[in-house]
């Protein structure tokens, strides 16, 4: 019988929600695509060839059970598949927004290969979750048995907040501490809302609260509590900071040369009502300007979308490889152009002119032989340099660890040569007894899912080590 639902790619299109029109999403921060009806729904969900081998499963992080929550929803199940899916997946909601499907569970759909269109795994996950909540099956955490062991989480990113659901489902007392007066980090403040909206990073937030998570706000680790005044109140500590040190570029120091981070924390702040002199002053809001975004990663293109949104004059994004090469989404580059911006590929910053930034001195770029990933290296095309004009230059080159031993002045916790925290790769224990690392702290810059599942695995970790201690000292 419930075969009878599924496998109707050949007879069924692929169909993705809804998207508004370019000249009526650019004028407000609302996401971009409209939700699935229920039928539509379990239509496209229905497209599922439900695969021996779900290639879909095992190239997502969290290894979600993508065939079985499709199959429920072909079938109206729909509180059952959102509790399948709950089980893997700390946030669906989010993830179903923002992950790069195109790069994983979609894009490794069997029944694209054939040529078919790929299920829209994405967009159903989102429904799925969005459902759940409007209907009230997304309860509070109420712990079987509270537990007196504690857990001191730094960082309310998506790691950290995995983690945090985690233990305290498991009567653990968790603390968090983050350096932003909203939980969220670039949930909140570093992803615009056209990509997601802030009130469903907030409705989890909520969910957290009510559910027994303690939060401490505007803590800077190291200047507003020291990071061995949380270790010594807490039984095991989880360090969940992300990464935020902008990688730069020489002599950008110029007024009107900005980072990404501050000009999307600057907009996210915005929306939600907040004061913000760096804004309201101009210095981080690109209305009436001419603007340069240099960078081809997904932040460059939450920086180029938000400047369209803002009134920006003409958006440009500079980026040194061509288009089949770069890192970001190819759906939001297309989002993007559909918007009104312009990508100038093979093109490289070399300097800027002004002391109140007047242009971009642009080197014109080819690609040459690969490089040691096998990407093909960008080379310099001699006497094609340019000045490309602008009022206001984004930095969106990515993002790398900040020192945290000495920031916090940490003795004996280890980092790699690249920065971040050395840490086991399966449990995410440091060189520090009780002190456990995940997301990108660890990893480096990556996605929001890798976080969800380091954090999910470090609370694992974390619970067993203090149910270990606590039976010795029992013993």
């Amino acid at each position: 019988m419930a075969g009878q639902k599924m496998l109707k790619f050949i007879s069924v299109e692929r169909d993705m929600p809804e998207k508004r029109a370019p000249d009526l999403r650019k004028d407000d921060f609302k996401e971009i695509y409209a939700e699935y009806a229920r039928e539509k729904a379990a239509e496209q969900a229905s497209r599922c060839s439900q695969c021996g081998v779900p290639y879909c499963q095992s190239h997502c992080p969290l290894q979600n059970n993508i065939p079985d929550w499709l199959r429920l929803t072909a079938e109206g199940r729909l509180q059952e598949a959102y509790e399948i899916s709950q089980a893997t997946n700390t946030f669906p909601e989010i993830c179903g927004r923002i992950c790069p499907q195109d790069r994983l569970c979609e894009g490794n759909c069997v029944i694209e290969q054939s040529g078919h269109g790929t299920v829209t795994i994405g967009s159903v996950e989102k429904y799925i979750t969005d459902t759940a909540f409007e209907e009230g099956w997304v309860k509070p955490i109420r712990p079987a048995i509270e537990r007196s062991e504690s857990v001191g989480i730094i960082g309310a990113g998506p790691g950290g907040l995995a983690a945090a659901d985690a233990l305290r489902r498991q009567g653990v007392q968790v603390t968090v501490y983050d350096r932003y007066d909203r939980g969220g980090g670039l949930l909140t403040y570093g992803i615009p809302g056209f990509k997601l909206e802030k009130d469903v990073v907030m409705q989890r937030m909520d969910q957290l609260t009510d559910g027994g998570v303690q939060f401490v706000l505007n803590c800077n680790v190291g200047e507003d509590l020291s990071f061995d005044a949380i270790r010594g109140k807490h039984d095991a500590i989880l360090i969940a900071t992300g990464v935020y040190k902008t990688r730069d570029l020489p002599d950008s120091d110029a007024d009107g040369i900005v980072n990404a981070i501050d000009y999307l924390t600057a907009s996210n702040r915005k929306s939600f009502g907040d004061d913000v002199e760096e804004f309201d002053d101009g210095t981080l809001n690109a209305a009436g300007k001419r603007v340069v975004v240099i960078g081809g990663g997904d932040t460059a293109m939450d920086c180029v979308r938000t400047a369209i949104r803002q009134g920006a004059e003409s958006v440009k994004c500079l980026y040194r490889r061509d288009r089949a090469n770069m890192p970001g989404s190819q759906r939001e580059v297309q989002n993007a152009e559909e918007e009104g911006v312009e990508f100038v590929w093979l093109s490289a910053p070399a300097g800027f002119e002004g002391n109140a930034v007047s242009g971009v001195k642009v080197q014109k770029m080819r690609l040459g032989q690969p490089d040691a990933t096998g990407r093909q290296s960008p080379e310099l095309i001699e006497g094609a340099d340019y000045i490309e004009e602008s009022d206001l230059v984004i930095k969106a080159l990515g993002f790398e660890p900040e020192d945290l031993p000495q920031l916090w002045g940490v003795e004996g916790l280890e980092v790699t040569r690249w920065g971040t925290i050395k840490a086991d790769f399966t449990t995410g224990a440091t060189s520090l007894e009780g002190v456990y690392a995940a997301g990108d702290i660890v990893r480096g810059a990556s996605l929001v899912v890798w976080a969800i599942k380091d954090g999910r695995d470090a609370a694992d970790a974390i619970l067993s080590y203090i149910s270990s201690a606590a039976t010795v000292a029992a013993e």
